[in-house]
């Protein structure tokens, strides 16, 4: 009844930094920072919510650099709703990351008040977190990539830290109605146009990942070349972003899922679906019908994107704080992404569904593809239907394989090891 699986493994181009440490401190040099920010100084650090590989490293990397030149730094949470929207939760997010203040040898300040710095010329009121707005430098640390609401020049990256994570709750809420109105990437680019102006940001560190969700590229940059650079870094980042190697399949099995993983809890241009009320969803690729196995427990029962599955497992939905996804979702103007997708006991149950309804397609002929997330897309578990493909692309490799797609007895799949 059901195919042969196979495992295969993509191969994804891009470099990926050896001594990270090392290169911040490099970078930084590189740009002089030492020629804007004095001795006894302080410096806010910016620390967001999502799962960028190797944070702990770069901000301590960062503040250690900044004490060798005389500063202060410190380490703020840059979040817009999460953590639950308070400075606890958030401090505990951070806290997941590894991020301390004794792991990063100095303090970490949290809170969701803001002071208002100036408009956009929309006349849009532009908010920054209290704590940065009372440092003398702010310097500005985040993951360039795609980002999951929208395309564009710029999407997620230092503009956007400076925009949703700075702005804290309160702004978030104000921006992404405004995306309503102006679309995403205006805002971002005018909210951060105007931190940039009003505010004592005195440096960027953009960080770039390869597709195996290695550190690839880390790039500083000062205040008045944020805008091009990261134009720049946004174009690379996507050619080295990991995607899925098959622009059609029948059914998609995601093994978890979360805010740690995806701003969207899954990766919207890796699954080609998209809950927004003024992007359209991306082309490509053409997923017929998608189940998720787990909600990652690095998401503190944030479920937000649960409603672009088709079907989830009571596993998932007994994990979801309610409360923090919500709060999420209508901060982002996105309640639809917080519906709870049919549900199953058991994944024989759900893969069964899921094949009896992607027409008229034998289950034994079913594209069928297995990932452990959005985010790992190094090796993943295929359907002999595919085969073929992987035999033609040079990026591709089998691993192993046929092995029967098998359920225990309880109708459980076995962990996607």
């Amino acid at each position: 009844m059901y195919p042969n699986m196979y495992r295969i493994r993509q191969r994804f181009e891009g470099p990926a930094v050896q001594d990270i440490p090392a290169a911040v401190a490099a970078e930084l040099a590189r740009v002089n920072v030492a020629s804007v920010i004095r001795p006894g100084q302080t410096v806010a650090l910016t620390a967001g919510s999502r799962g960028v590989a190797n944070i702990a490293t770069i901000i301590k990397a960062t503040a250690d650099y900044l004490k060798t030149i005389g500063a202060k730094p410190f380490v703020i949470p840059a979040m817009g709703s999460h953590g639950g929207g308070t400075a606890d939760g958030q401090l505990d997010v951070l806290r997941h990351y590894g991020i301390t203040e004794d792991s990063m040898g100095v303090p970490l300040r949290a809170t969701m008040e803001v002071v208002q710095l100036g408009e956009t010329p929309d006349g849009l009121p532009v908010w920054l977190d209290k704590y940065a707005s009372e440092a003398d430098h702010v310097g500005v640390i985040n993951r360039v990539k795609p980002h999951t609401d929208f395309s564009g020049a710029i999407e997620s990256g230092l503009l956007k830290m400076m925009t949703i994570g700075l702005g804290k709750y309160h702004g978030a809420q104000h921006y992404h109605r405004a995306n309503v109105q102006y679309g995403y990437e205006h805002i971002v680019r005018t909210v951060g146009r105007t931190v940039l102006q009003q505010a004592r940001i005195a440096f960027g560190l953009g960080v770039i990942e390869n597709g195996y969700d290695q550190t690839a590229i880390v790039e500083a940059v000062m205040a008045p070349e944020f805008e091009a650079t990261e134009l720049k870094l946004q174009a690379l980042s996507k050619k080295l972003a990991a995607r899925l190697p098959f622009d059609f399949i029948h059914l998609l099995i995601v093994e978890e899922m979360g805010k740690n993983i995806s701003g969207a809890g899954m990766d919207t241009k890796v699954i080609g679906r998209i809950m927004n009320i003024i992007e359209p969803p991306p082309k490509h690729p053409r997923i017929l019908r998608i189940y998720v196995r787990d909600l990652h427990d690095d998401s503190y029962g944030n479920a937000t994107g649960v409603g672009l599955a088709d079907f989830v497992s009571r596993r998932l939905v007994n994990k979801i704080d309610p409360t923090a996804t919500y709060i999420n979702c209508l901060t982002g103007l996105s309640p639809e992404s917080a519906r709870i997708p049919i549900t199953f006991d058991t994944d024989r149950e759900a893969v069964e569904a899921a094949l009896g309804t992607i027409g008229m397609v034998k289950p034994e002929d079913a594209r069928i593809v297995r990932i452990k997330n959005t985010l790992l897309l190094e090796e993943l578990d295929v359907s002999e239907a595919c085969v073929p493909e992987v035999h033609q692309r040079d990026n591709l490799e089998v691993l192993w394989g046929p092995k029967g797609l098998v359920f225990d007895g309880s109708g459980g799949l076995p962990a996607f090891a």
